[in-house]
């Protein structure tokens, strides 16, 4: 039998009190998220209805719906992901699989770093410069769902990147001392062992493009817009910068009306992201290791 020593009694305490403390900590994180969609329920639900989500804005868009808005913002995510995912999945593959570690490797990991940390009215600038001007896409979804998925590449590489890594390098010696090539390793091996990491940062750019204002404000969103685009090359409204004209350059705006759309706009982000997740869950489960 072993018998318990001051030592042993001060080492329970100092684990319980780093338990309350990480715990403590953890609340501080949860509680603000709490109190700010506890606010925005209070506040915008008395303006939730089916025709807040189905009809147009009217009376300079005092009153109506945000029907063009929603579904402007889930265009813009969907065509942001299809231009970011296949170049992010690709950079990543690149780096990961094929690129020597040298000074060229290092230095596009240093670029892919600072992209990450340019301001978001930086990238809109680069957006008009780019697409709007060069490529003549004018202001319209392309021009600013690019704008939007150069400035979410770093998660999706950096994501993937991690994901592909964490595959053990046993799996890729056991396909190649089988005689499979590189690639038929990446494909059907480190991929799909890697597919639920890689939905994390898809995660993370659909959070980031949906909430965007800047990027878009220039680029192809609309001050007012009371009617779907017919194309790509169209402009649109969106959540975000319609949250922006409804709180700030709108007179007479009820009160509730802010607070609905952006309550409207987590909603949508936590649809979108409890959907990715639920999917990499499910993806998870079939690992092997």
């Amino acid at each position: 039998m072993f018998e318990s020593t001051d030592l042993n009694a001060q080492n329970r305490r100092i684990e319980q009190g780093m338990r309350i403390l990480y715990l403590s900590m953890t609340l501080m994180l949860v509680l603000p998220v709490i109190i700010i969609l506890g606010v925005l329920l209070d506040k915008g639900g008395p303006s939730l209805s089916w025709a807040f989500l189905t009809e147009d804005p009217v009376s300079g868009m005092t009153a109506g719906g945000i029907f063009p808005a929603l579904m402007g913002t889930v265009a813009l995510v969907v065509v942001a992901l299809i231009a970011s995912i296949p170049v992010g999945i690709a950079a990543a593959l690149y780096l990961s699989e094929y690129a020597p570690d040298n000074w060229l490797t290092r230095l596009i990991n240093l670029a892919i770093i600072n992209l990450a940390g340019v301001p978001s009215i930086v990238h809109a600038l680069f957006g008009v410069g780019a697409f709007v001007l060069f490529f003549k896409f004018g202001t319209s979804i392309l021009a600013a769902s690019f704008t939007l998925a150069v400035m979410t590449l770093p998660v999706v590489i950096v994501a993937t990147r991690e994901s592909l890594q964490a595959v053990p390098m046993a799996f890729r010696e056991a396909c190649w001392n089988m005689g499979a090539t590189r690639w038929q390793t990446i494909w059907r091996v480190v991929l799909p062992n890697a597919v639920s990491g890689i939905l994390t940062g898809i995660i993370l750019e659909v959070s980031r493009t949906a909430g965007e204002t800047a990027p878009i404000m220039f680029t192809g969103a609309a001050f007012f817009l009371p009617f779907l685009p017919e194309s790509v090359f169209d402009q649109t409204m969106a959540m975000s910068l319609h949250l922006f004209v409804v709180a700030t350059q709108v007179p007479d705006v009820p009160e509730s009306l802010p607070f609905g759309v952006a309550l409207v706009l987590i909603g949508m982000v936590l649809v979108m992201n409890s959907v990715s997740i639920a999917f990499r869950m499910v993806l998870r489960n079939r690992k092997k290791w």
